[in-house]
């Protein structure tokens, strides 16, 4: 079963009504799931007055109190997680093993901020005049506006809600149109944990007329966004106009590095299952291969093996491997790689169609033989694509890791301590996983380089991304 699907405002749940809607579709049979109610003008003046409301009240509360808060936020998320990642599964599309793990993993990163938030200490700093206090606090920026892609329905909110109300800011959520269930899921857990009323406003409509709303509002101190690049930069443009605070997470293309001293099984076994992890669509979703020569053709032939041994279907039935891709978009899109790829000379070793007569589902694919300068090494696929080229040498491999204009996630598999130093400080990247893809946990860093966006989410960056620094000079 779905959810009801609601805007949520100064504590209140706001139905269709007079309001504009659209259809949700569930993406692994095409047919509408539920409608969709869009804010209004008025909706989100409301929102902005109860957000504005509410942050004075809230950041005074103690940090202690807004822990606890939290907490039973997170208990219940776990309490709720097969519901709430059935409602996800439906309307996203990835397996529901996948999406649990999804939900748990946003528990885990509330927890996580309910803590790190108690933990947002000043610092006394020595005066050079005898009687002078200098104190560093840290205090809440204010009112937060978020933005959130479709792509993860529950983690990429969770991380923008848990990190501003821990930090005592209040927010105004935007979530994705087209997978709205999950994070109204989110809110209901908050509003049910005790969450005040006017601290966590939801959002749906026209992205580019709520964000032109939302964002220019005096009200408005910190925008955080999670989606392309064009798009981010636009937003962020749109913040730098008001000098607000931002945090932008946008699209990557990420290189993997497989050298000759790694076990070329092992590694295919690894970065494949990571890659055909929610059908490709993920930020940090591995996306260029590039293996050295001894191991090039060992590597191929088992990623292609593991690739054939998927089961597509709906992400509700047990024995599914990969769901849909998201939208029909993203077919057409997977289509244009392909089509590319083979009149640029590419070898299709396994999968390059539509799979089915229902739904948006795409084979999972790898391609051989393919020139860096083709579609597929230079733009992002966001789906299930894996081309694989070989390399030489370090130096080289590591000049065309760098060569594009993203930096968001690389990986490199290797036993030698040198090399994974080398790989290390010579990637350009926001997070490097060397024989290992664990780059996304709630206690670390989230974010890229270059136009991979800016600023962290996730661990103690992520905290401070909502707090100013103020320094108090007392004689």
């Amino acid at each position: 079963m779905y959810t009801d699907l609601k805007l949520y405002i100064d504590g209140q749940w706001l139905g269709a009504d007079n309001r504009k809607s659209e259809d949700v579709i569930n993406p692994a049979t095409g047919k509408v799931l539920a409608k969709l109610p869009h804010a209004s003008k008025a909706d989100l003046d409301a929102a902005l007055a109860a957000a504005d409301k509410a942050f004075g009240p809230w950041s005074r509360t103690s940090a202690y109190d807004r822990s606890n808060l939290l907490r039973k936020a997170a208990m219940l998320m776990r309490e709720r997680a097969d519901h709430i990642a059935r409602v996800q599964t439906q309307e996203q599309g990835k397996p529901f093993p996948e999406s649990r793990i999804e939900v748990m993993t946003s528990a885990d990163i509330t927890d996580w901020y309910a803590e790190e938030g108690r933990r947002a200490y000043g610092r006394i700093v020595p005066g050079r005049m005898k009687g002078t206090r200098q104190i560093v606090v840290q205090e809440p920026i204010g009112v937060a506006a978020a933005f959130t892609p479709w792509n993860f329905p529950t983690l990429t909110p969770i991380r923008k809600i848990a990190g501003a109300l821990a930090a005592g800011c209040t927010l105004i959520i935007k979530a994705s149109e087209e997978v709205p269930g999950g994070c109204v899921e989110l809110v209901k857990c908050f509003a049910d944990a005790g969450v005040p009323a006017g601290v966590l406003n939801l959002v749906f409509g026209v992205p580019a007329e709520v964000s032109e709303h939302i964002i220019p509002s005096p009200i408005i101190k910190k925008v955080s966004f999670t989606g392309s690049v064009p798009v981010g930069k636009h937003l962020a443009a749109m913040a730098a106009r008001g000098m607000k605070r931002a945090t932008m997470e946008l699209g990557g293309h990420s290189p993997v590095l497989v050298f000759d001293d790694a076990d070329p099984i092992k590694a295919a076994d690894t970065i494949a299952a990571f890659k055909y992890r929610n059908a490709g669509q993920v930020c940090i979703s591995p996306t260029r291969f590039y293996v050295q020569e001894k191991n090039y053709a060992k590597f191929v032939e088992r990623f292609v093996e593991y690739a054939k041994g998927l089961t597509l279907g709906d992400g509700l039935e047990k024995e599914t491997k990969m769901g849909p891709l998201a939208n029909p978009r993203r077919l057409d899109a997977m289509e244009s790689f392909v089509n590319d790829a083979k009149a640029r000379g590419g070898k299709i070793a396994t999968g390059g169609n539509r799979h089915g007569n229902q739904g948006f589902f795409f084979e999972p694919t790898v391609i051989t033989d393919i020139p860096d300068d083709s579609k597929i090494m230079t733009e992002e696929p966001f789906g299930p694509l894996a081309p694989i080229v070989p390399f030489k040498t370090l130096d080289e491999v590591i000049e065309r890791a760098n060569s594009l204009p993203f930096g968001l996630a690389s990986y490199a598999f290797t036993t030698s301590t040198a090399t994974a130093n080398a790989v290390g400080d010579g990637i350009q990247a926001g997070m490097v996983g060397i024989n290992s893809v664990a780059v996304s946990t709630p206690e670390t860093p989230f974010g890229g380089v270059k136009d991979s966006g800016y600023g962290s989410e996730g661990g103690i960056e992520g905290l401070q991304a909502y707090l100013n620094t103020k320094f108090i000079s007392q004689a």
